[in-house]
């Protein structure tokens, strides 16, 4: 396994990758391809020690309401209305390009209202939940 760190709209996710070789160790699975051919995969280059990851901008919207910072399809919900949330806490999962990717609370408070429902497409800046 290979860790990697991919940057999408300025968000950084670390990934592991897998590489499956052929039987005979000769190169990637289901190439034929001699050893010698087969293209090397590029090293991620470093993060820089020094200096810390620059922060997400924030998202569009007033501090109680929790917007999308990408476009997908809302795939689960995890508050009701009632519920009280923390900063930071995650609310709704939100998968883009068959990645998930959890959406979390700008500010604590209560939800007041639930803007969008499971299997819905999402905007990139979409108010998806109200807290108050």
């Amino acid at each position: 396994m290979k860790k990697l760190r991919v940057t999408v709209d300025g968000i950084s996710y670390e990934v592991e990758v897998e590489f499956l070789e052929d039987s005979d160790g000769g190169g990637a699975a289901g190439h034929s391809l001699p050893a010698a051919s087969v293209p090397q995969v590029a090293q991620p280059a470093p993060a820089p020690a020094a200096s810390p990851a620059a922060p997400a901008p924030p998202a569009a919207g007033a501090a109680n309401e929790v917007v999308s910072p990408i476009a997908g399809v809302a795939r689960k919900i995890n508050v009701a209305v009632g519920d009280v949330v923390k900063q930071n806490q995650p609310v709704v999962v939100v998968e883009a390009m068959k990645m998930n990717t959890n959406i979390n609370a700008r500010a604590a408070g209560k939800v007041k209202e639930i803007k969008i429902k499971v299997g819905e497409p999402v905007q990139k800046g979409q108010v998806l939940l109200i807290l108050e």
